[in-house]
């Protein structure tokens, strides 16, 4: 009976000490381990036993961040003035880099992305900027994904979400667009007006060769002004005796 009592406590404070001891690792978590302050190996999920004192043990998250990266000012390469902001997906792929080798990986890969990104702006111009800007973001994660690699760090996306250009800036853009835009119109107005002149002659050449087809074209002008009662019916002289009072004129000159 005095063993049971005596062991009571000692079973209790076990039973404390290993509630105390047990850490539990979600399936989206990867536990890096330091015994005496030295990485002995990286905890899959479940619970484990973590000596007090002895030892130590960092949770790592291991589902895919995003990073906001806020608006950058940078100079583009024909000395624009812009502002870019971006955002970058990224996800830890080896949780004992991510604590080892960096202090602290989210900080880190916040300010490796922004200095890439005015680097990144810098060695293109404008149109490039504004027409490539796939390429522009692939660039980037690139360059980051490999910065970040011995971080335990991968890059899983970049996109640039805004451009901002200064105002008088896009005024000038405008009026560029708008100039282009009259500059097609003038020539397709102008190609147009060729190609009608081209089928009137074709047409004036077709009616000099039939005698009657000018006078019928004549008459079938004048029945489609007058199918509107809106418009003034213009008699037109039939250009045969316009042709013989042209011959009565020249003989009474002669004489």
């Amino acid at each position: 009976m005095d063993f049971l009592i005596v062991s009571y406590p000692v079973v209790f404070t076990i039973l404390v000490i290993l509630l105390i001891s047990i850490r539990q690792i979600n399936e989206y978590q990867r536990g890096v381990m330091f015994t005496f302050g030295k990485y002995t190996g990286t905890k899959m999920p479940g619970w484990r036993l973590v000596i007090p004192i002895f030892q130590q043990m960092s949770k790592v998250d291991i589902r895919t961040k995003v990073v906001d990266v806020p608006d950058q000012e940078a100079i583009t390469k024909d000395n624009v003035s812009v502002s870019i902001n971006a955002v970058i997906y990224y996800k830890i792929s080896d949780a004992s880099k991510s604590i080892i080798a960096v202090e602290n990986f989210y900080w880190a890969i916040s300010q490796l992305a922004q200095t890439t990104m005015r680097n990144a702006v810098g060695e293109v111009s404008l149109d490039d900027l504004l027409k490539n800007r796939d390429d522009i973001a692939l660039r980037i994660q690139e360059i980051v994904d490999k910065a970040s690699d011995p971080w335990g760090i991968r890059v899983e996306a970049v996109e640039l979400k805004d451009i901002v250009l200064p105002v008088d800036l896009k005024r000038t853009m405008a009026k560029e667009a708008e100039a282009e835009r009259e500059k097609r119109a003038v020539i397709i107005k102008a190609e147009a007006e060729v190609a009608s002149a081209a089928n009137m002659a074709k047409a004036a050449e077709m009616l000099t060769a039939s005698p009657g087809a000018l006078h019928l074209r004549t008459l079938q002008s004048i029945n489609d002004i007058s199918s509107d009662q809106s418009n003034t019916t213009v008699w037109m002289m039939p250009i045969e005796v316009l042709r013989a009072i042209e011959k009565v004129s020249d003989k009474l000159d002669k004489k």
